[in-house]
């Protein structure tokens, strides 16, 4: 199957971006071209990082306020520490970055676990997800954030003992965490 973009025009252009553009597909019975104008919108791709410390045996989330989840009622969201990699930066090297900036860990070794679309239908990202074990020796910096961007992000600690609970009880409320706990509890653990 084929689509062709005919059309299309940047018509917001600020952090985000959206494009509008004239599309033409295939259609799934072959019998006809479909046309018709679609939205995308565009932040760049971004990285999550879900990070085990071994000595306390607890994973490593923050705590910030989002304002699109504000609009539902849920301001202040717990998730793994994520962020928009850089241009000209490498997917693992900006989980190292944001990792550091956010909750001031030293990351040796990161393991790859999925890239994937979150909403296909309305935006463009990719997020890259991975897995990385530290310990709390390697905390080295303040972490919180960063000042530039007026981010106020705070540290949470749970243990792994209490995670299959909270993902039963619909504690986390965000796609990079759900995915990458699970992905967690699917293949490093053996109950």
């Amino acid at each position: 199957m084929k689509h062709t973009i005919n059309r299309e025009e940047k018509v917001f252009d600020q952090f985000l971006k959206i494009y509008k553009a004239q599309v033409t597909q295939d259609s799934f019975d072959g019998k006809k071209e479909i046309t018709t104008t679609r939205l995308a919108l565009d932040r760049g791709n971004a990285i999550a990082v879900l990070l085990y410390e071994k000595d306390t045996d607890s994973f490593l989330f923050i705590r910030q306020f989002r304002y699109p989840s504000s609009r539902r009622d849920q301001g202040w969201i717990v998730e793994i520490p994520a962020g928009a990699i850089d241009k000209n930066e490498s997917a693992e090297k900006a989980a190292i970055r944001e990792v550091k900036e956010e909750i001031g860990y030293e990351i040796e070794e990161l393991e790859f676990i999925v890239e994937y679309f979150p909403s296909p239908g309305m935006s463009s990202e990719q997020i890259s997800i991975f897995y990385g074990e530290v310990t709390s020796s390697q905390k080295t910096l303040q972490g919180g954030g960063a000042t530039s961007e007026n981010e106020d992000i705070e540290l949470i600690k749970i243990p792994r003992t209490e995670i299959r609970q909270k993902i039963k009880d619909h504690y986390f409320n965000n796609s990079i965490s759900i995915i990458s706990l699970q992905w967690y509890l699917l293949n490093k653990t053996t109950n």
